[in-house]
């Protein structure tokens, strides 16, 4: 994998939701290496914040951890507003914060499908809603929303996950056309089985790993690669890219 720096994305400004653990902090990185100056964005863990955030000033670039409840529309204003003052108005967004509360249809708790789909999905709308009219001003703007093949094929046990990813396709679809016109790209990324606190023991469960051509899970790495590609493309808008090792063909 390439280690260097990149100038790229030089003087971007990058607002990463779930930025501070798994693909998020991998995606940090990785626009940080392309010289992207990076807005973390989290809701627990200060000190992994933290540590990302010196990751990327080790990189050159300028970074700031803010802590903000995705799901909560006004705070989500407020912590877009803030990165302005600071850093910038933002001129890429990756939707990547997401929880799981995992249990049969038959028996989930009404709280556990709403939580997951105002934290997955209402996240995403809401920092789009307040991020889209700084990129409107600017006729420029990337949006990147991290889906899943959950959201696609949908999921035993992961009714709402699945419910909130496949959400995040149609939203990101609806807005590559409300905002094309202003020069600004929305895409979707779909992992499969990825290494991440997340996932847990399923990255070394080999029923799960027989379903998988290339026979392995995903490295947060190689999805923030492909992040770092939407965010240097200008000419790709409403899809919805897979990044699997072939587990859905």
């Amino acid at each position: 994998m390439f280690t260097g720096v990149f100038t790229m994305l030089k003087n971007k400004i990058c607002l990463v939701t779930g930025g501070s653990r798994g693909i998020g902090a991998a995606i940090c990185e990785e626009l940080a290496r392309r010289g992207a100056d990076i807005a973390i964005i989290y809701c627990g863990s200060a000190g992994k914040a933290e540590e990302i955030r010196q990751k990327c000033l080790n990189l050159g670039v300028r970074a700031q951890a803010y802590k903000c409840d995705v799901k909560n529309f006004g705070e989500c204003g407020e912590t877009v507003k803030k990165i302005a003052e600071e850093l910038g108005s933002p001129d890429i967004l990756v939707n990547n914060a997401g929880i799981t509360r995992d249990g049969l249809v038959m028996s989930m708790k009404e709280e556990d499908f709403n939580d997951v789909i105002g934290v997955n999905l209402g996240g995403a709308f809401n920092m789009i809603r307040h991020c889209s009219r700084g990129f409107i001003r600017k006729k420029s703007g990337k949006i990147i929303n991290i889906s899943s093949v959950a959201g696609i094929d949908g999921n035993r046990g992961q009714a709402n996950y699945a419910a909130s990813k496949a959400g995040i396709i149609g939203l990101t679809k609806s807005v590559a056309k409300e905002l094309g016109s202003r020069g600004i790209c929305c895409n979707a990324i779909a992992p499969g089985l990825i290494e991440t606190d997340m996932t847990g023991g399923m990255t070394e469960n080999e029923e799960v790993l027989a379903h998988i051509p290339l026979a392995r899970p995903g490295k947060p790495e190689e999805v923030a690669m492909l992040a770092a590609f939407l965010a240097e493309s200008d000419y790709i808008t409403g899809e919805v890219i897979r990044i699997d090792g072939g587990m859905t063909l």
